[in-house]
This record gives structure tokens, sequence and C-alpha cells, in this order.
């Protein structure tokens, strides 16, 4: 299909086009940010899927000073195979991204993979895919970064400590699954657990993953460190 159908950047591009017709400029205005980080995702970390004759081409293009190459030389498949990288690490790793701009990514790719299949450009059942997991984006990544937030609350409260006084056992630094979640409390694997979070169970969902430092004060959990929440 990427030697038949038009650039990832001109089906971008016709795409917002035609949201402009449509959607108040406020909107739009939300459309293009996420159609620009998605480009740039697909620039910076798509070619890490290629393998063979594509690989090369994009090799040469890039090698010979065209960082944009991804988005010039791929059709509009290459777009929705990503929506793991861009929903699932992009958007939470590398875009310090409010929780509306979360949910408007969600929200963009869903309609975006729609549109493609509308226009024969990728399959219903590739689409049909992306749009799942942009629907879940949309929920999961806002709930992630308040999750991240809530956690970071925790941390304003830990009595000083020296760390060198924690025996191993009371000490966790590691990216963790969440195994279990309680209205105001949670366990992480390896029985880290409870960690009391007011409100938590609102938030939280078991199976989403944290980069998170935690350590046994007074044989309670305490939030020491938190980085980035995974759905």
């Amino acid at each position: 299909m990427a030697g038949h159908a038009p650039s990832i950047d001109i089906v971008l591009e016709q795409f917002l086009a035609e949201q402009r017709e449509k959607l108040a400029p406020r909107t739009i205005a939300r459309y293009e940010e996420v159609i620009e980080l998605l480009r740039h995702c697909l620039n910076g970390y798509a070619y890490q899927s290629l393998y063979g004759l594509e690989k090369k081409r994009w090799e040469k293009a890039f090698e010979d000073g065209d960082e944009e190459a991804f988005s010039k030389l791929f059709g509009p498949e290459k777009i929705i195979e990503n929506y793991g990288e861009f929903l699932g690490y992009f958007m939470i790793r590398k875009v310090m991204a409010s929780q509306e701009l979360l949910k408007a990514s969600g929200t963009v790719t869903k309609k975006l993979a729609k549109w493609l299949a509308e226009r024969g450009l990728v399959t219903d059942d590739d689409s049909a895919v992306a749009v799942e997991r942009a629907t879940e984006a949309s929920v999961d990544l806002p709930q992630a970064e308040k999750l991240s937030s809530l956690l970071y609350e925790q941390t304003r409260s830990v009595p000083r400590f020296n760390p060198d006084d924690i025996a191993d056992e009371d000490w966790v630094e590691d990216y963790l699954m969440i195994d279990r979640v309680e209205p105001d409390a949670l366990w992480l694997e390896g029985e880290v657990g409870p960690v009391i979070v007011p409100g938590v169970g609102r938030i939280a969902t078991a199976g989403w993953s944290v980069n998170i430092v935690m350590a046994r004060l007074e044989g309670v959990w305490r939030v020491v460190e938190v980085g980035n929440v995974y759905p």
C-alpha cells in the first residue's frame, strides 16, 4: 500500500484540511497540535519498526540529511501501525502534556483512524484496532497523569530519613505493575503495599505500571519518588 498511497505528510494535511471546514478554531488548534506531535513521533521513532528495503530507503534519506524522511517516504498504514508507540510511549515519556492534551491525543487519533478507513487508505480491520487503542487512550492517559500527580503529592508528606539507614527489603526502586487497587490504597507487584493514597480507587487500574521509589518507614510503605505512569 505504501508504494501507491499518498505519503503520511499529504494524508495528515488532507485530514486537517477537512477538519478545518467543520470544527471551531480552538478545536482545530488542538487537532493541529496532536497531528504535529504524531508526525514528530513518526519521524523520530517509527523507523525502528522498519526492515528490509523500507529500512534501507529510510536510512539513505535520513543519512542524506532529511530528518523528516519517514513521513515523506511512507504511506498512511504506517500511521496506525505506530499508534502504540505514540499513545503508549511518546505522549507519556516525551511530551509534558496536560490532561486535556492527553485526552485529545486519543480523540484525534481515533477520528484519524476512522477517516483513513473511510477513504480506503487503511483496511477496516486495521482501523478498528487503531480506533480501540485510541479510544482507550483518550480515557486512560488523562487518568494516568492524575495518578502520577496523586502519587507525587504523597512524596511531599514523607518524613525526613537517611536512605542509607533503610534495609534492602524496605526499599524499592523499580518499574512496577499495580497489582490491586482499593478506594484509598494500592498494592504493587512484589507484595509492596498497602500504599495509602486517598482517592486512588477512582483513578488507578490494576495492570498499569509506574516508575517509582518506595521506602517502608516504621512499617508503612511511603512514596519517595514517582516517575511516569503507563496505562
